[in-house]
């Protein structure tokens, strides 16, 4: 009898954990990060990366990598490279098998179990396309969990008596706003409403756009027609985001990013947390409409919500957290 993990599959990113003397422990991953991103690729020699070694080429590589293929979950969507085509269960299914595989690495023993999160609005096609995925991947699926229900969970909030409940998940590729009662252990969920296009990697995109703006203005070369250079445009701009979460500012610098005929180039640059807010202000401003519309089909007002609960690494944003205040 093997050892039943909890999983986070995600649009973006994906994390597996397992109760370890009653409380859950995050497990992390052979790369040594808590975050495995949900990204497969395959090389020109046809061998399977899966997870950051995926999303480190995916620029380079791009007819090569698939990401967020949740959103695909429970359609006929397929995926064709070199000639051999797969559903969207099957590269989940390889996300999974990652996961397992680095949880039974981590724990020395095998993982045969798993209770698999999805978004509220997930239909009986997405679910059982998730629950398929884990089959194909070697692994039980013992329940499938509501995203918003299992983050009420692990804040104890079925303890704690008859409540509603908000949960505002941003997280890398989607936006998820939930509410939730709650009464004697149980939850029902009330009303679900987002944006399945809009997360992390919008800010990042914007990030990215405004260093090659910057970067052209001074130097009047385009990155954007430089793969390899825009590999390291990518991470730097999620870099930057992340540390301007902490810090009112932050240093973008890559060395060697492009050359022309008169040498190397580099590239140096400032972000301050203020400007970044500028960029992505009417990203920020889409969040409010699904807000609305939730509080609206659950028949409440705001005054009625007794917990909010922040999901997602997109809700560490300063900017965030004072619109949720705010609102």
């Amino acid at each position: 009898m093997g050892k039943t993990v909890g999983i986070d599959l995600g649009t973006t990113n994906s994390v597996v954990a397992v109760m370890e003397g009653g409380e859950p422990i995050v497990i992390p991953n052979a790369e040594g990060s808590r975050l495995t991103p949900s990204v497969v690729a395959f090389t020109k020699t046809g061998e399977r990366l899966v997870g950051v070694t995926a999303k480190r080429q995916a620029i380079l590589n791009p007819e090569r990598t698939i990401s967020s293929i949740k959103r695909h979950m429970g359609t006929d969507y397929k995926v064709t490279i070199d000639g051999k085509s797969y559903t969207p269960e099957e590269i989940s299914a390889m996300i999974l098998q990652k996961l397992k595989a680095d949880a039974e690495a981590y724990l020395g023993e095998t993982v045969d179990q798993a209770v698999i999160t999805v978004p509220a609005y997930f239909n009986d096609a997405q679910r059982t396309a998730t629950k398929h995925a884990g089959e194909i991947a070697g692994l039980k699926v013992l329940r499938i969990i509501n995203e918003p229900t299992a983050a009420s969970l692990a804040y104890g909030l079925d303890k704690k008596g008859n409540e509603t409940i908000l949960v505002w998940d941003l997280g890398g590729g989607t936006f998820d706003v939930s509410i939730l009662e709650v009464g004697d252990g149980v939850f029902e969920v009330k009303s679900t409403s987002g944006d399945t296009h809009l997360g992390g990697d919008d800010w990042d995109q914007r990030i990215q756009d405004w260093i090659c703006d910057e970067f052209k203005a001074q130097q009047g070369i385009d990155l954007r027609n430089d793969r390899q250079a825009m590999q390291r445009v990518r991470e730097a701009a999620e870099k930057a985001k992340i540390e301007l979460s902490s810090m009112v500012q932050t240093t973008i610098n890559l060395p060697y990013i492009t050359a022309d005929a008169s040498g190397p180039k580099h590239l140096d640059m400032t972000l301050t947390r203020a400007k970044m807010e500028e960029l992505t202000r009417d990203l920020l401003e889409r969040c409010i409409g699904p807000f609305k519309r939730a509080i609206e089909d659950a028949k409440i007002s705001e005054s009625d919500i007794d917990e909010i609960i922040l999901v997602g690494g997109a809700t560490r944003m300063p900017m965030v957290q004072e619109l949720v205040k705010k609102l």
